[in-house]
């Protein structure tokens, strides 16, 4: 078997990636703190059962990739894709990177479905939430938005329709309110976070809660639909807080992959205040896990350099499998 390692930013991951690789996320002021020694659980963080492979020495081959880099030479050494060797010396480098497999092999990437163009509202234009030429408002017009395989971001109009919920496989609804009714408890999982869309709120302090809740939702194979009144503050809000947590990114890249999914997103000023004050826990998480796990990193025989030699370049086809998770996406 092979590993594959996509070393991009979570956005071109998403965006579209070689089918079975995981999106390795390695924050700057990790990179800068490590000086090269970054653990596994830093490279992996959500991996156990692909750490615990990788370590017993169970793949043929590691690969690792980021958008378009020739050889190892151009690589920076505080980029990701540098550290990897650090990790594993079995490492090899995909020449061309992403860019140039896609172009060779599109039948082995996947791609996101194409998103909504509709351009969102400047700072200066208020946000209109009035009813279209349809007479729908804005918010409720289409369905929910899929988020993540499992995470899907919608209004209360959307929570109310069944048969949409049926349609998308929704089996739990995360209802962030105080008076969204919750319509068809007898037929779906529930759980309420009653926070109001005002200055004085205090949503953070559910972070954790939400997140493990929608955690154990996908550890069930189920999906969940994470809703407000509008689906435009407080679940976007929460939205953004898992994909801060589980994919160690920074709040504008979370809000910028969301703002693509559904581009009415808004969360009120105070939310993305505690927004941005989680993103300062969650960066200095993930450089305490390097304080605390020192035996992480996985190092075989031999000292590695901080500047892979020209063994770490190869290029496609390769005669080897290619990892894949159950749901062929890191998520």
């Amino acid at each position: 078997r092979c590993l594959v390692l996509d070393c991009r930013p979570f956005l071109a991951h998403s965006a579209g990636h070689i089918r079975g690789a995981l999106n390795v996320r390695c924050n700057t002021i990790v990179r800068r703190r490590a000086k090269g020694a970054v653990s596994l659980e830093q490279i992996l963080p959500a991996e156990g059962e692909v750490r615990a492979r990788l370590r017993a020495g169970l793949y043929a081959a590691v690969v690792v990739y980021d958008e378009r880099s020739p050889r190892a030479e151009a690589l920076r050494e505080d980029s990701t894709v540098a550290l990897v060797p650090g990790i594993t010396l079995r490492a090899s480098l995909l020449a061309g990177g992403y860019e140039r497999f896609s172009s060779e092999y599109p039948e082995f990437c996947a791609k996101t479905k194409s998103l909504s163009n509709v351009s969102p509202p400047t700072s200066a234009e208020p946000l209109d939430l009035g009813c279209s030429s349809c007479g729908t408002p804005l918010h409720d017009q289409g369905g929910p938005v899929e988020i993540l395989p499992f995470l899907y971001l919608g209004s209360a109009y959307h929570a109310a329709r069944r048969d949409m919920l049926d349609a998308l496989g929704i089996t739990a609804l995360l209802n962030v309110s105080s008076d969204c009714p919750n319509h068809f408890e007898g037929h779906y999982q529930y759980k309420c976070i009653p926070v109001e869309d005002n200055h004085k709120a205090d949503i953070s302090s559910w972070f954790m809660e939400a997140i493990e809740y929608i955690d154990s939702v996908k550890e069930c194979c189920g999906r969940v639909l994470v809703h407000c009144q509008a689906g435009i503050s407080r679940s976007a809000t929460i939205c953004l807080a898992y994909l801060m947590m589980k994919k160690r990114v920074k709040l504008e890249e979370a809000f910028e992959f969301v703002k693509q999914r559904r581009s009415i997103i808004s969360p009120n000023f105070s939310f993305m205040g505690q927004l941005l004050q989680f993103e300062s826990q969650v960066l200095a998480t993930s450089c305490a896990v390097e304080a605390v796990s020192p035996s992480g990193t996985l190092r075989e025989r031999g000292k590695a350099t901080s500047t892979p030699t020209s063994q770490f370049v190869f290029s496609f086809p390769v005669s080897v499998g290619v990892h894949a998770t159950p749901s062929s996406l890191p998520y």
